[in-house]
């Protein structure tokens, strides 16, 4: 299926959503923004049959932040840089964060800027040795936006996001490993091929326990203890209540691989 600088295909339950304008690096334009909003419309369509997601970008990078070209920044005309943020970004952050079933983000190249930040709301955050990531705003006199302030300090400390965010440096996929802003850093070469892999694993699982999984943490910077406790009761509940809880066990007791249904 392709959208407006977005493409999605699916195979086998999981959906390889690709950013689409290699000429800019996958640069963020409202475009794409709206082809994002359709792709996800796609993919929570259940009909779809989605049980895992994963992002990359076409060619050389996997998203090199705000295409700023076309953007009238004359002295004279004052602009509202948050509008945007409020119109399209935001309602994609709070879709992926809510989405039915794991994300998985392939990082092929550079991740600047917002793409940093897209290539961020991963669950599971997987790039090239190539790659590496950036939090350009300072490059261009704004602040960090797209939901950076509120991942980074929470991946890797405030110190460390400030570092980032100050100085404007390039983060290389190994030190971004080291620090724990990633998963796994693969050869360029091999990056999409265990990309796919894992994903078929997750799209293969109990997806209604993966998706409630990755909302506990998801919510759990946000609650006191006790709040999470409370969380995962109400959490566990629903998931004692599918068929692949009861799948789960059956196959435990008869010593063979479940086969879950995402139910």
């Amino acid at each position: 299926m392709d959208f407006n600088r977005v493409k999605v295909e699916v195979e086998d339950g999981v959906a390889l959503l690709t950013l689409n304008h290699p000429e800019v690096m996958n640069a963020i334009s409202i475009d794409m923004l709206e082809g994002l909003g359709e792709a996800f419309d796609f993919i929570e369509d259940k009909a779809n049959g989605v049980r895992c997601v994963v992002m990359t970008g076409q060619g050389k990078g996997f998203c090199a932040g705000a295409n700023l070209q076309g953007r009238n920044t004359s002295p004279a005309k004052k602009t509202n840089a948050g509008a945007v943020l409020e119109s399209h970004y935001h309602p994609l952050l709070r879709r992926i964060r809510r989405l039915h079933c794991p994300i998985i983000t392939a990082i092929n190249g550079a991740a600047a800027g917002a793409g940093m930040s897209l290539s961020l709301m991963g669950d599971l955050k997987l790039a090239a040795k190539s790659a590496y990531f950036m939090q350009a705003f300072r490059r261009i006199g704004l602040v960090p936006d797209a939901g950076s302030t509120y991942i980074l300090p929470r991946l890797i400390g405030v110190a460390r996001s400030m570092e980032l965010s100050l100085l404007g440096e390039k983060l290389p996929a190994q030190t971004a490993l080291a620090w724990g802003l990633i998963n796994r850093v693969y050869e360029d070469a091999d990056l999409m091929s265990e990309a796919k892999k894992m994903a078929k694993e997750l799209a293969n699982g109990p997806t209604v326990s993966l998706a409630l999984i990755r909302g506990l943490y998801w919510d759990s910077p946000e609650n006191t203890f006790e709040e999470q406790l409370d969380l995962e009761f109400r959490t566990q509940r629903v998931a004692g209540d599918t068929d692949d809880f009861k799948e789960g066990v059956k196959a435990f007791l008869e010593k063979r691989p479940a086969q879950f249904k995402g139910r």
